[in-house]
């Protein structure tokens, strides 16, 4: 689902940094690989948006922890929020959906990594499911 929205807002628990999201938003995705879990404490939820309509302001606020050689996750070092992950080199980020200002408008389009999901839950809502990504 592409909903095409002028522009979006997100931010931190603490306000420290704030997002501004400008053009369409699709593929919201839910990752439930064992990094996003750790880093989310459950599932990583979030839509990807491309570098030039993403502003981020208070960006100093921001720190980028390497998690593996193919991404980064950055997030609020006032409060701790989870806020964003990009891949190595890509001209997107992913912007988590819990910290888009509702009513995001927005739907869960897939479940991704299921194949590593945890064992204390079912996924039973209905949306496609992928074993990777």
């Amino acid at each position: 689902m592409s909903l095409e929205n002028s522009e979006r807002h997100a931010a931190c628990l603490c306000g420290a940094v704030r997002v501004t999201i400008r053009g369409a938003l699709s593929d919201a995705a839910a990752c439930h690989c064992s990094q996003c879990r750790r880093w989310s404490g459950h599932v990583w939820a979030a839509i990807p948006v491309p570098r030039d309509q993403l502003t981020i302001e208070g960006a100093a606020h921001v720190r980028w922890y390497p998690s593996s050689a193919a991404a980064e996750r950055g997030f609020c070092t006032t409060c701790g929020s989870s806020m964003f992950w990009r891949a190595t080199g890509s001209d997107q980020i992913d912007v988590a959906l819990g910290c888009i200002e509702s009513p995001t408008g927005l739907q869960l389009e897939r479940h991704i990594w299921v194949g590593d999901k945890g064992d204390y839950y079912d996924i039973a809502d209905g949306v496609p499911q992928e074993d990777r990504q």
